[in-house]
């Protein structure tokens, strides 16, 4: 039956009171309840088949509100609308670059073991965290039961997507014994310390401090296992270059195609020294790279050549200028923990010259 408040009224005005009154109603706050929802109903009986309890299910998409706002925030992600310099001054100031050289310092044990078990550079998890969410200190503020049964059964194109994701939440939850109502991650539903997708989560976590639970939540040592789990499982190649920078053009030549950075290196680096990018002397003409342009400054192009490594770190993030800022980020940290170390070097040396 149509409310009440709708039946008569025209206007603008009228719709947005109506409006307000239905998120009010006892109705709007079912949302998602298994009751009133088909879409939730189905993912409730497909769960509950693969034997998690019905009742448990059924309260936690009762819990579930939807979220214009995270609708909203899906249309404008930074990596679409920025350019390479604007993207890298989110991503590397002084208080992220030092954060890390920190969080490095406080978890040496973690990122040690992490490094010698996948063969993935401590400054590169270190970089993931920083870039995700400043080492663990901004995880999100969005619950993710929300987020993705707003994405799930909302949005235009990836609900299929986001479903998935939703369904795999509430695996984790009622796994770990976590209320459904309680996480909050970003606004696409990613959560923790690393920012995994809950697929990812279930693929990929590990209780890398023996525990009993692999906590991405809370725990930075499982976070930082966990993301050198996820690069070891996507091919990362331990000791193998990641990224060159190279000169090229005033403008990128429309004979190369840039920036396919979710796609492994395809491009020949003869193809790119015929096109004018200065390719490092020491790589082959055969070999393949992943070329990016990026805009830095009004016209301004730089060119990165992109190793198999810097592949694999786009399948974090589909972003080149992601992947980037994560390279840019983990140099930065390795920089400033050399000096650090240089420094305390030094102040030991004139140390034991002041001794008697």
């Amino acid at each position: 039956m149509m409310p009440a408040c709708i039946q008569g009224r025209k206007g603008r005005l009228a719709t947005l009171a109506c409006a307000a009154l239905l998120a009010s109603s006892p109705l709007a706050a079912q949302e998602f309840a298994p009751d009133h929802h088909a879409g939730a109903r189905a993912l409730v009986d497909e769960l509950a088949d693969e034997g998690i309890a019905r009742g448990w299910l059924e309260s936690a998409m009762q819990q579930a509100r939807y979220r214009q706002e995270v609708l909203d925030a899906m249309s404008g992600a930074a990596e679409r609308r920025l350019r390479w310099d604007e993207y890298r001054a989110i991503f590397l100031d002084a208080e992220r670059i030092h954060g890390g050289v920190a969080f490095l310092e406080a978890h040496a044990d973690a990122f040690a073991r992490a490094e010698a078990e996948h063969g993935v550079p401590e400054e590169i998890i270190a970089a993931i965290l920083g870039v995700e969410t400043r080492y663990g200190r901004i995880t999100g503020s969005h619950r993710v039961i929300d987020s993705l049964a707003t994405l799930a059964f909302h949005h235009p194109t990836r609900g299929d997507f986001f479903r998935r994701e939703l369904g795999a939440f509430l695996e984790i939850a009622h796994e770990q014994e976590v209320p459904a109502d309680e996480p909050l991650g970003s606004y696409a539903g990613a959560m923790g310390y690393p920012q995994f997708i809950p697929t990812s989560y279930r693929a990929y976590a590990v209780d890398f401090d023996d525990d009993g639970l692999r906590d991405l939540w809370s725990n930075p040592v499982d976070a930082i296992g966990s993301v050198a789990n996820y690069f070891a499982e996507h091919g990362w190649r331990p000791g193998a270059p990641v990224v060159h920078t190279a000169e090229g053009p005033a403008t990128p030549p429309e004979s190369i195609d840039f920036n396919r950075a979710a796609r492994p290196p395809a491009t020949r680096a003869g193809a790119l020294r015929d096109a004018g990018i200065a390719v490092p002397e020491a790589v082959d003409d055969a070999h393949r790279l992943l070329p990016v342009a990026v805009e830095e400054g009004e016209g301004n192009w730089r060119y990165r050549l992109g190793e198999h490594n810097f592949y694999v770190i786009t399948r974090y993030n589909h972003s080149h200028l992601y992947a980037m800022a994560v390279v840019e980020l983990a140099e930065a940290i390795a920089a400033a923990s050399e000096l650090d170390a240089n420094w305390l070097q030094a102040v030991d040396a004139d140390d034991e010259e002041a001794r008697p």
